[in-house]
């Protein structure tokens, strides 16, 4: 029989929250570099900039994500943070060598260096599926659309990705956990397991109304074993009145034209007094599949493309050393040195970058304000529900808003 080789100290090979809080999950060259400056006698006092100079998509805004938990992994390091607000929008172009800094670290550098690693992929997980979920709500406008993602992660990644979601403005979780800690109901019906396991759909929907709470809308899933008009026919001569939506989770093997398939659907429903019944449609669906289909669905289901959401490549890059006790600008080529501000005019997304300290004239709000003072986290956090609220409204505007990125004569 063979050797197990269960891990000494852990289930699963995952970091424990005390390791990454004290920076474990860091890369080796980073401890290299602090055993080298401690070695002679090396600790000055730097300026790092956190941002992304590019996105994986055409449109140049993207979502900050990651804030409240950079907060919670840099809080009691001697250091002071500046950033922007979590699920605040910021701006990205790469036909310039201009750039925002979403967070901003001032302090002596082996104090958090090692902290980079975990501080980075923090915010790019965060901001990546934050980004992807407020565009496939975008995409989706007043059509609800519900989070299907998180078996498409790892269970431990279950909580991020419903939050991002939620704060994104989807209309309903999957996920138990995740939407416990968010404090709201979980959404869904059944699975194709089910139906397979009772033999068939009529008994399957049947027992489903009769467990199900009341408050939970039925929504028979349509695709199992019949073609999905069939189906359909069947679930509303099944629950009759009760039936309050139908759901196509068809694979794209067997899709064929899926407009086509939800035309025929909706035909039989109608003909048959089905006019109010919703039709959802789930299974790999994009921001292009939804806004082809919007004009003739209820709703989507969207998984993998929220949880495996392109990643947004964000850099942490010194921009000033101390030399003599004074600060100095001081940046790898291709880099911009000197610690930067960023302003939003008001009301708009044109954004300027300069210099820090340089004042603007005019409605210009500062993007980037305290986070941690000497190690102490001095913002009072916003609730998921209040990001929410505020994320909407921006997205709201987002689409009619002047976009641009530019730097102030100085």
């Amino acid at each position: 029989m063979a050797a197990r080789r269960d891990l000494a100290d852990r289930t699963f090979w995952l970091a424990k929250e005390e390791e990454i809080k004290n920076a474990e999950t860091t890369d080796i060259y980073f401890i290299n570099a602090v055993k080298a400056l401690q070695a002679k006698g090396l600790n000055p006092k730097v300026v790092m900039e956190v941002y992304s100079r590019s996105l994986p998509y055409t449109e140049q805004w993207a979502v900050v994500g990651g804030i409240y938990e950079a907060a919670k992994l840099l809080e009691g390091l001697p250091i002071d943070v500046y950033a922007m607000e979590e699920a605040e929008i910021f701006l990205s172009d790469p036909s310039t060598t201009l750039y925002e800094p979403i967070l901003r670290i001032e302090g002596r550098y082996t104090d958090f260096a090692p902290y980079e690693n975990p501080l980075l992929g923090l915010i790019c997980t965060n901001t990546s599926i934050l980004t992807k979920a407020a565009r496939i709500k975008q995409a989706a406008g007043e059509k609800m659309v519900l989070s299907f993602g998180t078996r498409r992660t790892h269970p431990a990644l279950a909580p991020t990705v419903e939050r991002a979601s939620y704060i994104a403005g989807l209309d309903g979780l999957s996920n138990v956990l995740g939407s416990k800690l968010l404090g709201v109901k979980p959404a869904g019906t059944m699975p194709h397991a089910m139906i397979l396991c009772f033999g068939n759909q009529k008994d399957a929907w049947l027992a489903f109304d009769e467990t199900a709470p009341k408050d939970t809308p039925r929504i028979a899933l349509i695709d199992t074993l019949w073609d999905e008009k069939a189906e359909a026919i069947l679930a509303l001569e099944t629950l009759k009145d009760k039936l309050w939506g139908v759901r196509l989770d068809t694979p794209t093997s067997r899709r064929g034209n899926i407009r086509k398939i939800v035309e025929e659907v909706r035909w039989e429903l109608n003909l048959r007094g089905g006019k109010n019944i919703k039709i959802i449609v789930s299974g790999g669906l994009d921001e292009d599949n939804i806004r082809t289909l919007k004009d003739i669905v209820d709703g989507f289901g969207v998984g993998t493309a929220i949880t495996a959401a392109p990643i947004i490549d964000f850099n942490a890059k010194i921009v000033e050393v101390e030399e003599e006790g004074i600060l100095k600008p001081r940046a790898k080529r291709g880099d911009l040195s000197g610690a930067k501000d960023v302003y939003r005019f008001e009301g708009t997304f044109r954004d300027r970058v300069v210099p820090r300290g340089q004042t603007i004239t005019g409605p210009w709000r500062p993007m980037l304000t305290p986070l941690i003072k000497k190690g102490e986290v001095v913002r009072e956090f916003k609730s998921p529900s209040e990001l929410r609220a505020a994320l909407k409204m921006k997205m709201s505007r987002l689409t009619e808003a002047e976009v641009s990125l530019s730097t102030h004569p100085f």
